[in-house]
């Protein structure tokens, strides 16, 4: 009777214990294979900047017991943006692996060694889209689908994103998941504080044209 009560106790504290899933109520991404499409060039439009002190790439993993929010705080890359229309225009993003951030500090560490991102041997993660569709899951405007290279794995995703375009520049915003295994990311964390596959991907991005 004492060990029933005593499991009983053990499972009530680790239900307390444990975090609730971020990426439980969010879109996941389709995941497939890297794929080729036509691609809109400066010629065929105006390439637009995204500018870095407004656009933000954060993510957010979890295991049982916690989650940490952070992010990548160097990135470059630019919309080319066609007749001000999404669908005809394209995205490329450049990401610096290294300057990722989150908190505590030795979980930063953490993060860029072997263990995960490997930010010594990948040091650079790219996202080039390669087709946009009008409409999206959860009210969103848009449907992107591109080519996602990170840790070395390259494969084509699909995720919703609510973009506006006008003269002076294009706007996108997305909040998504994507499965770490799939980019090799597979490290499993504590026996008894394992982490999830499932991470959360914020994006907000901002390209306008220079005055």
């Amino acid at each position: 009777m004492m060990s029933s009560k005593a499991a009983l106790l053990g499972l009530a504290i680790f239900a307390l214990a444990a975090c609730d899933d971020p990426a439980k109520n969010k879109t996941k991404a389709q995941t497939g294979e890297a794929t080729q499409a036509a691609s809109a060039t400066a010629t065929d439009g105006v390439s637009l900047p995204i500018d870095p002190s407004t656009s933000k790439v954060e993510w957010t993993g979890s295991k049982v017991t916690a989650k940490h929010d952070g992010g990548f705080k160097s990135f470059k890359g630019n919309i080319t943006l066609v007749a001000q229309d999404p669908t005809k225009s394209n995205v490329n993003v450049d990401i610096d692996t290294d300057s990722l951030y989150t908190t505590p500090d030795n979980l930063v560490t953490h993060l860029k060694s072997k263990d995960f991102f490997d930010v010594a041997t990948f040091p650079k993660a790219t996202f080039a889209s390669t087709s946009v569709k009008p409409g999206g899951d959860k009210g969103a405007t848009h449907t992107v689908t591109g080519n996602l290279t990170f840790h070395g794995v390259t494969k084509s995703i699909t995720f919703p994103a609510t973009i506006k375009a006008s003269a002076s520049g294009a706007d996108a915003d997305a909040e998504f998941s994507i499965n770490r295994k799939d980019f090799g990311l597979t490290y499993p964390g504590k026996v008894d504080d394992l982490i999830r596959d499932d991470v959360v991907i914020r994006l907000t991005v901002r390209s306008h044209a220079k005055s």
